[in-house]
């Protein structure tokens, strides 16, 4: 029988954004810049983190309570040591109807095969440019973009499906748009382009630094025309425009310009085990703890079931009433995204 479980705005919960790490080995501006993450940053000691056990027994608490859908996040997921032995375990849950992975792709050459025979279904691999200087320029020099290719390649070619996020920023990448969009189409890969947003404390974000939806579709429409597509799902978060004439796709996920609030079905757990409704939310809520006491699953949900039916989450909505964002938040390399 189908959960009924709903927010405040009556948003089912639907889909589960697990950070299994907070550390990464990119140094990216609008997620982890250097000059905060440095080499004396104090991450998460090892015993503050989640064991895979305690993780695949929320996950299963969560499913019972109607989550369909998981995605796997960081920081780099990669780093964690064991983690296809973590998604074979998430595969075995019953009601899970799909397994994703939000990766830098660095590393996926080496594991792409070992996660989709785990039971992987698609990869997201967060790449911002094709230019070598400017994409090293973006991610704190910690890689050239050749070693993302080969693993983008690697994950299509063991069968996982695989999409392309690109945060665009004004006067940083904006200028990469077409040679983005030009290279994926040829791969037959679909590209997403995420407008920087005002996630954490330490990205330097301001409003004239986004590149919107409608500018983007702007300069995508003078080169090759597109037309819009309908949903795959309710809540899905990307705008999807296919390329008149073929089907190769691209989406855009605008959620300064184009909020989408209305429609978010996600939770998100960070990876020292605490519950985000949102993801520009300023407090979590502790689930380590009552993982790590006596209480019994049907405890857990419960407690789970009242923060979600308490939820009234609409940040993006009121940043564009207010045109203002000074509220702490949490930050991006704690849960993903």
């Amino acid at each position: 029988m189908e959960h009924k479980l709903a927010d405040l705005s009556n948003r089912p919960l639907r889909d589960l954004r697990i950070s299994v790490t907070d550390r990464c080995n990119f140094r990216c501006r609008y997620c982890m810049p250097a000059e905060i993450f440095g080499p004396d940053f104090q991450f998460l000691p090892q015993e503050s983190i989640l064991t895979y056990e305690e993780t695949v027994r929320l996950a299963r608490i969560f499913v019972s309570l109607g989550v369909r859908k998981l995605r796997i996040t960081g920081g780099e997921p990669l780093l964690r040591k064991g983690l296809p032995s973590f998604i074979r375990e998430l595969d075995r849950l019953e009601g899970v109807e799909d397994i994703a992975l939000t990766t830098n792709g660095v590393l996926l050459r080496k594991y792409a095969k070992e996660l989709y025979d785990a039971g992987l279904k698609r990869v997201s691999v967060s790449l911002d440019s094709l230019d070598d200087r400017r994409f090293r320029l973006m991610n704190g020099d910690r890689s050239g973009v050749q070693p993302v290719l080969d693993g983008i390649a690697a994950a299509a070619e063991a069968g996982l499906k695989v999409k392309i996020n690109m945060v665009v920023q004004k006067e940083v990448n904006e200028q990469d748009i077409l040679p983005m969009a030009a290279y994926f189409r040829d791969k037959k890969l679909t590209l997403r382009f995420i407008e920087f947003m005002d996630v954490g404390n330490t990205n330097g974000w301001k409003l004239d630094k986004v590149v919107t939806k409608k500018r983007i579709l702007e300069i995508i429409q003078g080169w090759a025309p597109v037309e819009p597509l309908d949903a795959h799902y309710s809540g899905e978060v990307a705008a999807r425009y296919r390329y008149k004439g073929s089907d190769e796709e691209i989406g855009i996920i605008s959620s300064v310009s184009d909020a989408f609030c209305s429609t978010c079905t996600r939770a998100r757990i960070s990876a020292e085990g605490k519950l985000y409704t949102c993801l520009f939310a300023s407090r979590g809520h502790d689930l380590r703890e009552l993982l790590r006491s006596d209480r019994t699953d049907t405890e857990i949900g419960r407690f789970i079931e009242a923060v979600w039916m308490a939820r009234s989450d609409r940040y993006s909505e009121e940043r564009a009433s207010s045109h203002s964002s000074h509220s702490p938040k949490i930050e991006m390399s704690h849960i993903g995204g």
